[in-house]
């Protein structure tokens, strides 16, 4: 048998890196690398600091670090839910805590739709499933200017029944070269949804000021020894109707902001706590800043405490949009 080389195409994909596709954008002194799998924000520079945590190009991206989390942000608490009276499950794809986190398009290659150099627009076709049976078609547009990088996710329903539809962001941001217990944090957040301390399920709401206050960063402060892994909501708004979390480097006077539109309301935010406590390994390497259209547990409808998710009619769109900036 007439053994046979690699195809062409074969030969390219064996090429291609394993974050994907690489984009990158450029605008003044900032500049950005958009990745193809999860439409990840791999990398964004400016003044030549980091903002946002980076990876490597032929790196297997770790965990959800800048992925588009689609059809659901945060975890669907023991991977079932229930919508429209009907029980689903899905894969856990955290099975150490047993749920399935952030959405099924994380880890799909989102294909170009149109790049221009300080843009680039990334498509996904979510094709139903057994336990999410409804096609949607996504599209993400990075856009990189004078503001900051901003980042807008549109769904559109092209299933004939209704959908329900979440999605966030994932990046972990950089204040400065000081270590995470150093930097200044607000938050302007009037409550927090409380968890249960393993499994991080949700079991109700509080304002950040109750107890001991720890979780309560309206006031910028040090982060110190704070672990925090937590949605809150209730936000404080500029008259845009645009909410901002804030990082600072006091030190070296250095920072980020990251600022969301009313269809966002709720914000995650974690600061990368790792069971080894092994800096090597990432611990509390960056802030991940989670802007949010539902929070946690809000694709189950049983779970009223948590609020409810966006439902999506057939033919329906959703848009919520972000930016990441310097402060």
């Amino acid at each position: 048998m007439e053994r046979r080389g690699p195809t062409a195409a074969a030969a390219r994909e064996r090429s291609r890196p394993r974050s994907g596709d690489q984009y990158e954008l450029r605008h003044g002194t900032a500049s950005a690398v958009i990745a193809s799998v999860g439409a990840s924000l791999r990398e964004y520079r400016d003044d030549d600091r980091d903002l946002v945590v980076p990876y490597p190009a032929d790196a297997v991206r770790p965990a959800y670090r800048g992925a588009t989390l689609v059809p659901w942000p945060n975890r669907v608490i023991g991977g079932e839910y229930a919508f429209g009276g009907v029980v689903r499950r899905l894969d856990l794809s955290e099975p150490e805590r047993g749920h399935a986190l952030h959405g099924l398009g994380a880890w799909r290659s989102w294909e170009l739709v149109e790049a221009d150099g300080e843009a680039v627009s990334l498509r996904l076709l979510l094709e139903p499933t057994l336990g999410y049976p409804w096609r949607l078609e996504i599209t993400t547009t990075f856009a990189l200017g004078a503001d900051g990088l901003a980042q807008r996710v549109r769904a559109v329903n092209l299933d004939d029944a209704p959908a329900p539809y979440g999605t966030a962001p994932h990046p972990y941001l950089v204040a400065g070269p000081g270590p995470l217990e150093s930097w200044s944090l607000e938050v302007p957040a009037e409550r927090v949804q409380l968890v249960e301390p393993d499994s991080l399920t949700p079991v109700g709401i509080a304002g950040v000021g109750e107890g001991d206050g720890e979780l309560d960063f309206r006031t910028a402060r040090a982060i110190g020894s704070t672990s925090i892994d937590h949605a809150y909501t209730d936000l404080r708004r500029d008259e845009r109707g645009v909410a901002s979390v804030v990082i600072t480097d006091p030190q070296a006077g250095t920072g980020v902001r990251m600022s969301w539109d009313e269809q966002c309301p709720w914000v995650q935010v974690h600061t990368a706590d790792l069971p080894s406590g092994d800096r090597a390994l990432g611990h509390r390497i960056g802030l991940a800043v989670e802007p949010m259209t539902c929070a946690p547990g809000a694709m189950d409808e049983r779970r009223e405490h948590v609020g409810p998710i966006t439902v999506l009619a057939p033919g329906d769109d959703h848009t919520a949009s972000w930016t990441l900036a310097p402060a």
